[in-house]
């Protein structure tokens, strides 16, 4: 057999196994879908599994939210669902979508659209379509241009998007360039699917996301959060990285990603600094337990942003990134708040990125407990995603160095455990609390109690838990020095 007729042979055993997926998905949501599209049917109108919930029944992967389209506008749709569905919600009407909830499934169902875009502002404006085809045509990619009529189960995949989820491309129903001036978050919605699915983008995709990167400035900050959040979380987020650094759309909204490819790491001579951060993110991924930790993966990728600001190179020739670890946290928080992410997730992933170098040292012997204290202080409930971050960032392939910091990093977490055993490391709290202290020191609630709590404070992490009179002693002791009693 030819090495053509071999390729043929194996896609099309591909697209047998896509299309049994198919059916077993369908067969598990048909009593609804096919109800509904009965529904539809009777009151004169059409009704078509869409887009991604067709692509993820190929794939086998069909969860419980579907997408339909309709020739029915809004106002219809309710008529027709009304009675019928568990609830409807309208937040989605202004682009013609109608949202319903019917025996544990979401089901969204859209007028055919034929959206028109001014190429200007940063949302589309909606017009409704006519038919299936010219709807379908407007989808982003031939993976989520294809349609299953209800309830007949007609398949409809007039752009080869079948075939292209056999051979794992990204490609466009129409030309890239009018794709892409349409809606310019396509073009980090292309990257967001390679991370995602696994798929390569074709050459003129790819081509046309480098020409058009520009363009993706017209879109909003949280549409394109949105979108890097889910390509952050994909299944191999490495390739979708390497995508929106080669074709430029990192330098619009992620420029210090990029920058790091300039940058040469003191600690392994052999690798840049941008690629020590993709396996960064890469062995962070393996030290999930539970599905993606965008905070984790987050803070791996931006642990060392602030080292293009602060490389410094020595009388010796070495190369230095003194206090990266605070100026990348700046940036983190710049970038983070860029781009509206929500405060909390930001301060945890800006907190993780400021701590990850403090681990080093630690084999030379100077940490003392009060030292292991503070750590696991100023760590608080990220401790856990500290470890994962701290071993994620030992990269080098000198196996006797590897090897060395995994066992100081063990003894580090020994050395925790058995602190944590003789003291409430969760809850590092002065010996005497602010009724004691008022009561103690004679003085009313105010800054003064505040600063007589952060001494004790700072003692208890120093040496540890103090007897009752030895820490009332050391309160009076300070509250003399600070001339608060005689």
């Amino acid at each position: 057999m030819s090495e053509v007729s071999a390729s043929h042979a194996a896609e099309r055993r591909e697209l047998t196994a896509a299309q049994r997926n198919a059916v077993a998905e369908l067969l598990r949501v048909s009593p609804v879908a096919d109800e509904l599209g009965r529904r539809f049917a009777q009151a004169g109108h059409e009704l078509h599994l869409v887009g991604g919930s067709v692509r993820d029944a190929l794939l086998g992967r069909l969860g419980d939210d579907l997408d339909f389209c309709t020739d029915a506008h809004p106002d219809e749709t309710i008529r027709i669902i009304r009675g019928w569905a568990e609830s409807i919600w309208e937040t989605g009407r202004e682009f013609g979508t109608i949202g319903c909830q019917r025996d544990g499934l979401r089901l969204e169902i859209t007028t055919f659209r034929a959206e028109a875009y001014d190429q200007v502002s940063r949302n589309p404006i909606v017009e409704y379509g006519t038919n299936l085809v010219d709807d379908l045509k407007r989808r982003d990619f031939t993976v989520n241009a294809m349609a299953v009529s209800l309830p007949e189960h007609r398949f409809t995949d007039p752009y080869g998007g079948l075939a292209d989820l056999a051979a794992k491309i990204i490609r466009t129903p129409g030309t890239p360039q009018e794709s892409f001036r349409d809606d310019p978050l396509r073009m980090l919605r292309a990257a967001r699917f390679a991370a995602q699915l696994r798929f390569t983008v074709h050459p003129d995709v790819g081509e046309a996301m480098a020409r058009m990167a520009a363009d993706l400035d017209r879109i909003t900050a949280e549409r394109i959060r949105d979108e890097f959040t889910k390509l952050l979380c994909g299944d191999d987020p490495i390739t979708g990285l390497r995508l929106l650094v080669d074709t430029g759309l990192a330098d619009r909204f992620l420029p210090e990603l990029t920058g790091l490819k300039l940058e040469i790491d003191e600690h392994a001579q052999h690798k840049d600094v941008y690629e020590h951060t993709l396996t960064v993110v890469s062995n962070a991924m393996s030290m999930e337990e539970d599905g993606c930790d965008f905070v984790l993966r987050m803070a791996a990728l931006m642990h060392d942003a602030g080292k293009p600001a602060t490389k410094a190179v020595g009388p010796d020739g070495r190369v230095s990134f003194h206090h990266h670890e605070v100026v990348g946290a700046r940036l983190t928080k710049a970038r983070m708040k860029a781009l509206r992410y929500p405060k909390d997730v930001t301060a945890q992933v800006v907190k993780l990125v400021g701590l990850h170098l403090r681990f080093y040292g630690y084999g030379r012997g100077e940490w003392t407990d009060s030292a292991v204290r503070r750590y696991v202080t100023d760590a608080g409930d990220l401790l856990s995603r500290l470890h994962k971050l701290t071993r994620s960032d030992c990269t080098t392939r000198n196996r006797r160095k590897a090897s060395q910091l995994a066992a100081d990093y063990d003894a580090l977490e020994e050395r925790i455990a058995r602190i944590a055993a003789e003291e409430d490391l969760a809850r590092v709290r002065p010996d005497l609390d602010g009724n004691a202290i008022m009561e103690l020191l004679g003085v009313p609630p105010g800054p003064l109690v505040g600063r007589a709590w952060q001494h004790l404070r700072e003692l208890r992490l120093e040496r540890g838990p103090l007897e009752r009179d030895e820490a009332e002693a050391e309160l009076l002791r300070w509250a003399r020095e600070q001339g608060v009693v005689g």
